[in-house]
């Protein structure tokens, strides 16, 4: 017997876009068995088999699904664009109520961010109408090279990802932007001394900003700072509230049942006292999660 599907429409009447037609064809993996043949897929999809065909050969070309033989099934693309919202929104629940208590004790706006290519995710903002001076917002983006945020996570991670910001270009925001290379590894050596990066108007003028890392033993996975006009007078008094935030943020993380033996800390590892659960990277992290 053929399955022959009548096209779908939108809910206005015309025609679905090719969007909305994937978003359909991914759809049909859910409440599924872990693979489906093309003629489930038309059957759960509403989709025509041509148009089914011709998208579901796109979705494993991006990774997005994986082909054996006739069956198809979500593909680690998919899973790790799973695993990095899961991922997101409990480093945002675990955070949450420090930053509020971080934004109490300083009056000052605090971000929660995380480094994506060559620029920095807020993924959250507290602060009142007070801090409409610093130019943020939730699931808003700047360069890493010029905030305080970005530099804490790329000094404490891989040459990568710092030779990829370089590579896109140190341009100048402000006359205090390092658009230098050689100055800009020299910030990021002096921030791992430190554990804490600063940011002097170097995005944003009269905008001033210090971020400590998110990170036990290995890679930053985000960072959180406090930001606002005139926080240049205090940046040094808030570095240690900052990285305790961060802390904080981390034990929530993991919870003292989630430590591993402690190990020798290595040259340049951050600053001691840190909690310092056996991670890497962020898909390590992701081991521990409950998500899977």
């Amino acid at each position: 017997m053929t399955t022959r599907a009548v096209e779908p429409v939108g809910a206005g009447g015309p025609p679905l876009s090719l969007l909305e037609k994937a978003a359909r064809v991914l759809s049909a993996f859910e409440s599924a068995g872990p693979r489906l043949t093309l003629t489930e897929v038309v059957q759960r999809s509403g989709i025509r088999r041509s148009s089914a065909h011709r998208i579901l050969d796109q979705l494993v070309q991006l990774r997005w699904l994986e082909r054996e033989g006739r069956d198809y099934r979500l593909g680690m693309g998919m899973l790790e664009l799973g695993a990095m919202a899961s991922h997101h929104n409990r480093l945002r629940r675990a955070a949450l109520p420090h930053l509020h208590a971080l934004h109490e004790s300083t009056g000052h706006l605090v971000h929660l961010t995380v480094l994506d290519g060559s620029e920095v995710v807020y993924l959250e903002r507290i602060g009142g109408s007070d801090d409409s001076v610093v130019p943020s917002r939730t699931g808003g983006r700047q360069p890493a090279y010029c905030t305080a945020s970005g530099k804490a996570i790329l000094a404490f991670g891989d040459a990568a990802p710092v030779e990829r910001v370089i590579r896109d270009g140190l341009r100048a925001r402000t006359p205090r932007t390092l658009t230098r290379p050689e100055s800009f590894r020299r910030e990021l050596a002096m921030t791992r001394e430190r554990g804490v990066a600063f940011d002097h108007e170097e995005g944003y003028r009269g905008v001033f900003c210090v971020a400590a890392p998110l990170r036990g033993a290995g890679r930053a996975v985000a960072a959180i700072s406090v930001s606002g006009h005139g926080v240049h007078r205090e940046m040094e008094r808030l570095a240690p509230a900052v990285r305790g935030c961060a802390r904080s943020v981390w034990q929530s993380m993991f919870g003292p049942g989630r430590q591993p033996e402690k190990r020798t800390r290595p040259a340049g590892a951050g600053p001691a006292g840190l909690p310092q659960p056996s991670m890497d990277d962020m898909m390590a992290w992701l081991r521990f999660s409950d998500w899977m």
